[in-house]
């Protein structure tokens, strides 16, 4: 596997040591395997070493060790070797092995496409008289690290005295598990965009009470979730005293700030401990891209036909407090700078929230601002209509479930509703109405009022589809969410398409009651997609508080209604108070749906039946009477 991808625990990976003949390569593998320097001749290339997985391997790998051959007339096995390869260990021990690192070896790993870690050696440490180890990093190591970024750490060793013999394999291995090139940039000596943003995600979702800084609280339960275990006050006084003296306005009375834990991780990358920050990253389910984990994101989530995805009360808990610590200010609303750092950890607000213009299609306050009501109806509507979506922003905000649930647990999926037109209540809370009716006939108003817009004399055509979400409450205190959706020039094709009806709960059929032409449109509708009459519904005539007209239409709309058992057209007008009942009322009829089907013809009186009830009646009276009084007959002789 030569892709450098993520590395996954309980796997095999290969270490490939490359370099010229005589630095060592297989003295190193001896010296692992016997734990003693071999003095007699080693054949030319040993074969292939497995070690088994130990606690002192990182994530418990099994690892094989293959030696290779420089010469020319091997170059053949050794490209084969370097493909299938996790990690390279490249060694040198004298000057000339070291100039062929740069001149030789790391463009010929680039010529064979190997995108794999490279450990780089220095061995035969106890021969070597040019300084002491800091002084070879930096005057050998650094340079070549610096222009070769596949390197991804350094190390000197001695198989003769069995130095660092076992940090250098360590070191393969957490090249591959635990990879430094994702996260730092040497020649930069910054950690890199891509760690930076995943570390800021980190932060934000840990600063519980998102004042922008690390309380000791806070620290200490990110050190539990990230590393199973407390951190002493003195670790803790020595990390604050460390991060102060590189930048002193990271660290104040509040606690740590986000440019505080950012350094401290980028000493852990420049320290060699770029393993601490994986261990953060993978708890927090990043890849080795940088990616959150696309299981996490999507999980298995599937709604059979005929149901529905809703919040479950952990879900709506978990909206409502994220609400509640964003609304800094207090007034019942999320501002633009609110919402932002609200979706700071996401990659934005939601596509679907961007087409359908939110705030606008859910409840704001005077200031424009989305309130806790709008907030809860805009996830349920979400929720609703795409419940991956919802899955995939609970998992960047940081839902926690505290099961094995995961994110899942915040949602439920709804009871089948098959048969509509039987008489019950369906059993579910969020509900989806179609609003049709001719282009005119006050649609566009009848949503604003629902979202308690004030209404508005001008008139703008809807192009697209454009819903309203609200909450309502129910006879009986009962409180549910109401869909709105008006179809716009989408209309014909979302009324052929049987998914789009299969997940609609109601049709709202509206008309102008001012003007004579309206009411034919819901007539040809209704007679183009007869499969409509599947559905229930409810009439309604608009723009009541204007002078009513005759309708040009073979049928006035109460005849209408009449000749098709339905209930006649409800007159309601979106400039008066008492629409609300209007919205009431919708999602009554969604709720038992039964009632907004034709009405069923009575059943003629049947005397029969009823003269057949009565004589059985009699007779068992009769009988009755007859058994009682022989028995006192019976007790009087």
């Amino acid at each position: 596997m030569a892709t450098g991808s993520f590395f996954l625990p309980s796997q095999i990976f290969r270490i490939c040591i490359c370099g010229d003949e005589g630095v060592g390569k297989s003295s190193i593998i001896t010296s692992l395997v016997k734990d003693v320097f071999v003095t007699s001749k080693i054949q030319a290339v040993l074969p292939q070493v497995t070690l088994p997985p130990t606690l002192g391997t990182p994530d418990n790998v099994t690892t094989i060790i293959v030696d290779t051959s420089a010469l020319p007339h091997e170059r053949h096995a050794l490209r084969k070797e370097l493909r299938k390869s996790n990690v390279i260990l490249l060694a040198y021990s004298d000057h000339y092995s070291y100039e062929r690192v740069a001149l030789f070896w790391m463009p010929y790993f680039r010529s064979l496409g190997v995108n794999v870690p490279v450990v780089l050696c220095a061995n035969k440490s106890d021969l070597q008289s040019n300084g002491t180890t800091s002084q070879v990093v930096a005057d050998e190591m650094l340079p070549v690290m610096n222009e070769f970024k596949e390197i991804d750490s350094c190390i000197r060793t001695s198989a003769k005295e069995h130095h660092n013999i076992n940090e250098v394999f360590f070191l393969c291995q957490k090249a591959v598990t635990h990879p430094i090139a994702p996260l730092y940039d040497s020649k930069e000596a910054a950690l890199k965009p891509a760690a930076v943003s995943a570390l800021q995600r980190v932060f934000h979702l840990c600063d519980k009470d998102k004042d922008g800084y690390w309380n000791d609280q806070e620290i200490h339960d990110f050190q539990l979730k990230c590393f199973d275990k407390p951190l002493a006050d003195d670790d803790l006084f020595n990390i604050k005293r460390s991060i102060q003296r590189f930048t002193p306005s990271s660290i104040s009375d509040r606690g740590m700030g986000e440019r505080g834990f950012l350094l401290l991780n980028k000493i852990f990358a420049e320290k060699g401990r770029h393993e601490t920050i994986w261990i953060i990253l993978r708890k927090f389910h990043y890849t080795d891209s940088l990616s959150l984990r696309d299981t996490f994101l999507r999980p298995k989530f599937d709604v059979p036909q005929f149901s529905s995805a809703e919040l479950s009360p952990a879900g709506y808990r978990f909206f409502v407090d994220l609400f509640l610590l964003f609304d800094k200010d207090n007034d019942g609303g999320l501002n633009d700078s609110e919402l932002a750092a609200l979706f700071a950890p996401t990659p934005g607000i939601p596509p679907s929230w961007v087409d359908s213009a939110f705030p606008s299609c859910t409840v704001r306050n005077e200031a424009g601002h989305i309130t806790l009501q709008g907030w809860l109806a805009q996830w349920s509507m979400t929720t609703f209509e795409e419940p991956k979506t919802t899955l995939e922003y609970l998992a960047y905000l940081g839902f926690e479930s505290g099961d094995r649930g995961g994110t899942t647990t915040a949602l439920k999926v709804t009871k089948a509703r098959k048969r509509r037109n039987r008489p019950g209540r369906v059993e579910r809370n969020v509900f989806l109405c179609y609003v049709l009716g001719a282009s005119g006939s006050g649609k566009s108003a009848l949503l604003s009022a629902f979202l308690q817009r004030p209404f508005t004399q001008t008139y703008h055509p809807t192009i697209k589809p454009r819903s309203a979400v609200n909450s309502v409450e129910l006879k009986g205190g009962k409180q549910c969410y109401l869909i709105l959706e008006e179809l716009g020039e989408l209309e014909p094709a979302i009324l052929e398409n049987q998914a789009k009806l299969d997940a609609c709960d109601l049709l709202c059929y509206t008309y102008d009651s001012s003007e004579p032409d309206s009411f034919q449109h819901v007539v040809e509708l209704r007679k183009k997609w007869s499969h409509l009459d599947d559905l229930p519904a409810v009439y309604v005539a608009l723009k009541a508080d204007q002078d009513k007209t005759m309708q040009r239409c073979e049928l006035q709309p109460d005849e209408y209604t009449s000749a098709a058992n339905m209930a006649a057209p409800l007159h309601v007008s979106a400039t008066w108070s008492s629409i609300s009942e209007l919205f009431v009322h919708l999602a009554e009829c969604a709720t038992y749906p039964a009632t907004a089907f034709p009405k069923r013809e009575e059943e003629p009186y049947d005397s029969l039946n009823i003269y057949l009830a009565l004589g059985a009646i009699a007779c068992a009276a009769v009988s009755v009477a007859f058994i009682w009084k022989r028995n006192i007959s019976a007790t009087a002789t």
